[in-house]
């Protein structure tokens, strides 16, 4: 059994880690260019342009230690308990590489402070030794070896000796001098070289210099309090590093000029009072952030390999063997090394350094995003003893994305593919783990529940454009479909639906775990569909208690639901007279009602919807109509037709049409009258024998009814239609205004559109110059 790992550092491992990484090669290098190119106020500007990133990425990662245990892997623990395995893994393992590749990088710069050596050996002896991998992969070599051996703690004293000789090549650099003086306030400000460099390439270059900043978290697993080290470590890094910054840009602007800053990149040795203490801080830089690196990577990999991210279970417990007491992340580091060997062989890493600072980027983004998350979800749970702002850690990933594409779009784009074909590499090996699915999910409840309130306070104060908000229950979801896709298609884009099934019994643990079972075959379903339906259970002693929770629920959308749909199988009298017994509660909490008889044909070819209308139920007519559209704007009824049938009996049908076409006019039924056709009823016969004629071949049937006929004839208003399909029967309690809802529902077929909403100021005009032509052939 593997023995629990020893916690042994405190803070200040933190912030020297961090800060041996900030202060690097780079500050000795290429301030100087800097100052040269866009002038002190230029360089000011770039060292708080990059701060405004790792300012709040301090502050993110502050914030989020101290709210939960914080293990092993750093960076990347925080962000995989917060984001999920799969993402965490995914930025984990990029975050990995770029640190490996790290520690050749800094290896490389490090051999760069043995050229005064080379020039003198040369000078001296005749030794032409120019290659800096004469340096390089022996320092790799060494610093693998001494971390292998003395691990961790061996490598945070070697960081008190570099962290020491950092701060003495700084003073003497501060205390020096020269000669020379700016000629004036201009000159000191905004003075620079003729032909400079634009301010972005100065600022992709400087960049570097402002990573760094999360290098001491990946110590976390060592630390004996990482709530209180980590933010106070990890933020006065990222302070004294911005101040240092500042003050050196200062000195080299009032020591040297334009010319001299950027012909000379190691200037500071010029200006500090004992000049080889700056190759010699060089050489410490860039060998404490090359040791600051090779701790930290292993650690990272060790916690990759914990969580079994990687394929195949040996591998994942190999790289996650911890030796000794304090669990030393032994192969981790031969892994890494080993990476570092072969970037540092090939020399060139330019490429894959700038491939590094924007995966870096992406990481300060990913975890300022988390805390921008974390403070929208509202989540209880989330109480950190240190809070940052949410707008803060906003800024801070909003300027990540624009400094990454400001600095090369080529290489941002490179590293956020890079990124996502780990993401889905790791998803497809680890399916079961969360991905980005649970990201937003915090924010985005909080978000939605603020709406819901919106919308129902917008409801109670104002009118708003009717649209169905339809509640359906039924106890037969598994054996008749024909609901739940009607359900589907009316909620597709227009609409709003809430599909509950009902289970007959008191409530118990058995009942509520049947109940919990039936919900994942609902959303099982109801992802397989790709529908937009809201799904559900109901516990309830009987058909009419369930009907009465239905009635009362609250709307998905924010407003009240307005529509209720019961079904049935046609010939089932059984299901028709439930419905019936429960009709008068829907009608008590002022609800339309549309009732599906559902058959053996379903819907056919989704090819086209008949409406029928009669003189009787002139009130049902215009919620017909809307449903009848927002079925056939569905994608699945693509191509299809509405056909509209007026019946009225022979000896009235004249003054019976006339009243129609005087509705038309006034707009009380958004429909053109060559979209109708009338079927006269001779005197004696029987409607429901035309309506099976003409409508036989329909995929589906609207006809309206009315609550008294319903009180009066029972069952038997919806009996008599045996040679049609699906069949949806529609009574009202409004008067529904759809004319604006209608006019852009999509898919509706050439001569099927509402005419409502084309009319213009003439509009008058032209419906009854319409209605002249069309009254004889209607």
């Amino acid at each position: 059994m593997e023995k629990p790992r020893r916690k042994s550092l405190g803070t200040a491992p933190v912030f020297m880690t961090a800060i041996s990484t900030i202060l690097g090669a780079i500050m000795f290098l290429r301030f100087g260019y800097s100052v040269a190119h866009v002038g002190l106020l230029g360089t000011f500007v770039i060292i708080l342009l990059g701060h405004i990133v790792t300012i709040p990425t301090a502050m993110a990662i502050a914030e989020i230690a101290t709210n939960q245990k914080v293990e092993g892997g750093g960076s990347y623990y925080i962000i995989s308990r917060s984001f999920g395995i799969t993402v965490g893994a995914a930025i984990g393992v990029a975050l990995y590489f770029s640190e490996a590749v790290s520690v050749a990088f800094y290896s490389i710069a490090f051999a760069e402070a043995f050229r005064p050596v080379y020039a003198y050996l040369n000078e001296v002896y005749g030794y032409a030794l120019n290659d800096p991998r004469l340096v390089s992969i022996p320092g790799v070599l060494i610093l693998g070896a001494l971390v292998l051996a003395k691990g961790a703690n061996l490598g945070v004293r070697v960081l008190y000796l570099v962290v020491g000789t950092l701060f003495v090549s700084l003073v003497l650099f501060f205390v020096g001098s020269t000669g020379y003086a700016p000629a004036g306030t201009a000159d000191l400000w905004t003075g620079h070289v003729s032909s400079p460099d634009t301010f972005f390439l100065v600022f992709a270059i400087i960049f570097p210099a402002f990573t760094g900043v999360t290098a001491g978290v990946g110590l976390s697993g060592d630390l004996k309090r990482p709530r209180r080290s980590i933010p106070l470590g990890t933020l006065s890094a990222a302070l004294v590093g911005m101040v240092v910054y500042l003050a050196i840009a200062w000195k080299l602007s009032v020591s040297a000029s334009p010319a001299d800053l950027a012909a000379d990149q190691l200037i500071m040795s010029r200006i500090a009072l004992w000049g080889p203490i700056i190759p010699i801080g060089l050489g410490c830089a860039t060998f404490s952030s090359a040791l600051g690196s090779i701790l930290v990577g292993p650690r990272t990999l060790q916690a990759l390999g914990h969580d079994g991210i990687f394929p195949g279970a040996r591998f994942n417990k190999w790289v996650s063997f911890g030796r000794g007491d304090t669990g030393e992340p032994f192969n981790g580091t031969l892994v890494t090394v080993a990476i570092a060997l072969f970037f540092v062989t090939i020399g060139d890493v330019d490429f894959v350094a700038r491939i590094i600072s924007m995966i870096f980027m992406v990481t300060y983004g990913t975890i300022c995003l988390i805390s921008t998350l974390e403070h929208f979800a509202a989540d209880p749970s989330y109480r950190p003893s240190f809070r940052s702002r949410w707008y803060i850690s906003l800024v801070g990933a909003l300027a990540c994305v624009w400094f990454m594409f400001e600095m090369s779009p080529a290489y941002a784009s490179l590293s956020i593919l890079f990124m996502v074909s780990i993401y889905v590499a790791v998803a497809r090996i680890h399916p079961e783990k969360r991905g980005l699915a649970s990201l937003f999910q915090g924010a985005i409840f909080q978000v939605s529940r603020k709406l819901h309130v919106f919308l129902q306070k917008a409801h109670r104060s104002a009118e708003a454009t009717w649209r169905p908000s339809v509640v359906c229950i039924s106890k037969d979801s598994f054996k008749r479909l024909s609901a739940f896709e009607l359900m589907r298609w009316i909620s597709h884009r227009y609409g709003f639906g809430t599909y509950i099934h009902f289970i007959e019994g008191h409530f118990s643990r058995a009942a509520n775990e049947e109940s919990r079972d039936v919900l994942q075959r609902l959303l099982h379903l109801a992802g397989a569909s790709e529908s937009n339906v809201y799904v559900d259970t109901v516990i309830s002693p009987s058909y009419g208690a369930a009907v009465s929770q239905l009635v009362q629920l609250p709307s998905i959308s924010g407003k009240e639901n307005n529509l209720v749909l019961f079904e049935f199988a046609k010939g089932e009298t059984e299901e028709v007279e439930q419905i019936i017994e429960n009709y008068r509660l829907a009608v008590a909490a002022d609800f339309d009602v549309c009732i599906l008889a559902s058959s053996e044909r379903g819907f056919g070819y989704h090819g086209e919807i008949h409406i029928w209308i009669t003189p009787a139920d002139y009130e049902n007519v215009n919620l017909m109509i809307l449903l009848g559209y927002i079925i056939l704007g569905h994608p699945e009824w693509m191509g299809g037709i509405i056909r509209i049938f007026t019946m009225f009996p022979e000896e009235v049908v004249e003054e019976s049409k006339e009243e129609l076409l005087k509705m038309v006019r006034e707009g009380r039924l958004p429909i053109s009258t060559r979209n109708i056709e009338t079927v006269p009823l001779p005197h004696g016969a029987d409607g429901r024998a035309r309506i099976n004629e003409l409508s036989r071949d329909a995929d589906l049937v609207l006809i309206g009814f009315r609550g008294e006929l319903l009180r009066h004839e029972g069952a038997g208003i919806f009996e008599g239609y045996d040679e049609l399909g699906s069949i949806l029967f529609v009574n009202t309690l409004r008067e529904i205004d759809i004319d604006r809802v209608v006019e852009d529902v999509p898919g509706v077929p050439e001569g099927e559109g509402t005419e409502t909403g084309e009319e213009t100021s003439e509009g008058e005009e032209v419906l009854e110059k319409e209605t002249e032509e069309e009254e004889n052939s209607v």
